[in-house]
């Protein structure tokens, strides 16, 4: 058993993320808190670089997610918060390669919301989601 993605009939395929994800019946779901750029010790790395932090939000995503006994392939959705959604525009060709390296070619139901300040001063990203463990 394995997420299940959806596009609505007449609608163009997006790219890069999907529009509807179903967890199969009795999927343990796990709540992803917002994970920053922070390394082990709560320093946060890639001080005005945004590849680089998204980098390293994501992958704590994923390691969060493997503690809780769940893989990339897991994750239904999604919610990236940007404090530059241009920086997000601009670093696009870089998180696509992130993005494949640490999950591959799964794309939940994901979100992205400028926001006017995340909470850890020099945060640039920060991404939060659910997964749904078969």
């Amino acid at each position: 058993m394995s997420l299940q993605t959806f596009n609505p009939s007449g609608w163009k395929t997006p790219k890069g993320y999907s529009n509807a994800v179903v967890a199969p019946p009795g999927a343990k779901l796990v709540f992803l808190a917002g994970q920053v750029a922070w390394d082990a010790n709560e320093q946060l790395v890639g001080a005005g670089d945004f590849a680089r932090q998204f980098e390293q939000a994501l992958s704590n995503v994923v390691v969060a997610l493997r503690a809780a006994g769940g893989e990339p392939a897991h994750l239904a959705t999604l919610t990236i918060f940007v404090v530059d959604k241009q920086q997000y525009m601009a670093a696009t060709k870089d998180l696509g390669a992130i993005w494949k390296r640490l999950v591959g070619r799964h794309y939940p139901a994901m979100a992205l919301v400028q926001v006017a300040a995340l909470l850890e001063e020099g945060a640039l990203v920060e991404i939060q989601g659910i997964a749904a463990i078969p």
